[in-house]
């Protein structure tokens, strides 16, 4: 028996198999992966050479994705202000308008194309009514425990939204 090439071909079997399990983050991924609960790292939008944070540099936010193909999605300012009186019906102008630039949710039905890594979304109603009834595009890498959607629709105006998430724990 020759253990240096029995040896050498485990060694080269193993490395063949770590290259394909991590070309599988990006390529093999499924609409069952991105399941779950999301907690939200970055949103940046691309307009030419300039980037903006639309939900400043310390957003908050959540996405749910669940088996059934329904989905949530909220993101906020972390610097949002608290309101003078404890009635967010009674907010004064300059209020409701830091609250209307500083968030955004919106819930509907998804589905996935695993042949080029888009989901679709299907907006039932939200904060933004422009985007109600609508479909929209997003274009999703999921790599260990960070999901990443791109998209060319952002709510905040032109450019690329690219947003950043992080499976919850």
């Amino acid at each position: 028996m020759h253990w240096g090439r029995t040896f050498g071909g485990a060694a080269l079997l193993l490395v063949l198999f770590a290259v394909a399990l991590s070309a599988g983050d990006a390529a093999g991924q499924t609409a069952k992966d991105m399941v779950g609960s999301w907690t939200l790292v970055s949103s940046t939008i691309a307009q030419g050479d300039k980037k903006v944070e639309p939900f400043g540099p310390s957003p908050n936010g959540a996405m749910m994705l669940d088996a059934g193909g329904h989905f949530m999605i909220t993101l906020t300012r972390g610097d949002l202000p608290r309101f003078a009186v404890n009635n967010r019906e009674k907010g004064t102008p300059e209020e409701n308008t830091a609250v209307v630039r500083g968030s955004i949710a919106y819930f509907g039905t998804y589905a996935f194309n695993e042949a080029d890594g888009a989901m679709t979304v299907r907006i039932q109603g939200g904060t933004f009514p422009n985007w109600d009834g609508t479909e929209q595009e997003r274009l999703i890498t999921l790599s260990g425990d960070e999901l990443t959607y791109t998209s060319t629709n952002p709510s905040a105006g032109g450019g690329t939204a690219r947003v950043v998430w992080r499976r919850s724990k």
